[in-house]
């Protein structure tokens, strides 16, 4: 609640000078001398009221500004926890959604997590579509609520299928795309009744749309179904009677002059990731082959160090995943400030990374270790930290080194 500096103030009278300095003729020496310290004392508690009501108002002002920090500083926070469930919906759509419902920028409900998915902002469209395609009890219930929130009066299914299809990417598995394309079907009848006799023929039909601009934009087929071919293919689909040609034919004539679009991950692109990292900054790299030292603008963001050569760049120069590596400080007698990035245990292995050379190709990185300059003790100790939170180790990788390691020992034991 918000106090505002008027609302408790006292409200005095200001003295005039007419009431202070009058005093009656009649009065005895000792009347006259009370009556003027009584004056007196009026004159100080006045002042004194004065005095407090400045410093209220002065109180009241700084409480006001710190609730309107709080809020700023709440806003913040709230962005920034949005950024990074977005950024874990796009790596895996469970976790994301459990992370916002957990930290109570999203409700567990249907339609809620419809709605954000919906709007999509920053989210990966494949990861929504593959979301929407499970087929747990809660993510049906989604599902369905998705499909509710698009508007197809009036369209013909063309027009809806690109809508719907631009709102995520079909997922890979056959199953999902039935489920999806099954609530498409019925959504489209509940918003143009009479149009197809039902369900299944809309169904159907829209398949056969899908597949149509498959055929028809895809350079790799050269055998292009004719208009003829099309309403040859759905004979007897409306509840085994045929669909006006008129309309099928309008249809192919839709899809053949504009293909569906489909949406780019834009969820995952670079600017989303490195929207709000964990760490950035300034620091100094040693080279792999070449031992020279470069300065570069690191980025630390979803388990991973990006270095950048300029802030300006939209791409990294190179990606450390920091998947199994560990962080330790060294002495350099070159560079101040130093750690590294090592795989422990290493026998001569190479870190997995990848860099960009100047000619645009990006390589393997050949660094065994990664020596990094900060420019002061504090950002080394603080880098160090961020790096150490973000590390994390994969079991499946443990689990691949203990089978290489146990098909070695056999090898070996089978050898004569």
């Amino acid at each position: 609640m918000t106090v505002s500096s008027d609302t408790y103030m006292p409200k005095s009278k200001t003295p005039k000078m007419d009431d202070l300095d009058y005093i009656p003729a009649d009065l005895s020496p000792e009347e006259r001398s009370e009556l003027e310290e009584i004056r007196r004392r009026k004159g100080a508690l006045l002042q004194e009221i004065q005095r407090l009501r400045e410093e209220l108002r002065e109180a009241i002002i700084e409480v006001e500004g710190l609730e309107a920090s709080t809020e700023g500083s709440k806003t913040l926070q709230k962005s920034r926890h949005v950024a990074m469930g977005r950024k874990k919906f796009n790596m895996d759509p469970k976790k994301g959604i459990v992370f916002l419902v957990e930290n109570e920028l999203l409700r567990h409900t249907s339609e809620d997590v419809s709605q954000f998915l919906y709007k999509g902002e920053g989210l990966n469209k494949t990861a929504i579509g593959d979301y929407l395609g499970e087929r747990d009890e809660f993510n049906l219930k989604v599902l369905q609520a998705f499909v509710d929130l698009h508007e197809f009066t009036d369209l013909n299914l063309v027009q809806a299928l690109r809508q719907f299809l631009w709102s995520f990417r079909l997922p890979g598995e056959a199953q999902k795309i039935d489920r999806m394309m099954e609530a498409f079907a019925q959504r489209y009848c509940h918003c143009n009744p009479g149009v197809f006799q039902s369900t299944d023929t809309t169904y159907v039909l829209s398949f056969s749309i899908i597949m149509l601009n498959t055929s028809l934009h895809n350079p790799n087929v050269r055998d292009k179904p004719s208009v003829e071919r099309f309403i040859t293919m759905n004979r007897g689909i409306n509840e085994g009677g045929d669909l006006p040609e008129d309309l099928l034919r309008n249809l192919y004539e839709s899809i053949k002059n504009e293909p569906f679009k489909i949406p780019e991950d834009d969820g995952n692109d670079l600017t989303h990731t490195f929207f709000n990292p964990d760490r950035e900054g300034w620091l100094l790299k040693l080279g792999g082959r070449v031992k020279t030292w470069k300065r570069r603008w690191f980025i630390l963001t979803d388990n991973c160090l990006y270095y950048f050569e300029y802030t300006t760049d939209k791409e990294p120069r190179g990606i450390i995943p920091l998947e199994n590596l560990s962080i330790r400080e060294v002495e350099d007698p070159r560079k101040p400030n130093c750690f590294e990035l090592y795989i422990p245990n290493n026998r001569g292995q190479l870190i997995k990374a990848c860099k960009t050379e100047a000619d645009g190709r990006v390589v393997e990185g050949n660094h065994n270790v990664y020596r990094i300059s900060a420019p002061t003790p504090e950002e080394k100790d603080e880098w160090i930290h961020a790096i150490n939170s973000a590390v994390s180790v994969d079991p499946f990788y443990e689990m691949l080194a203990a089978r290489k390691k146990r098909i070695s020992l056999k090898k070996k034991e089978e050898q004569p």
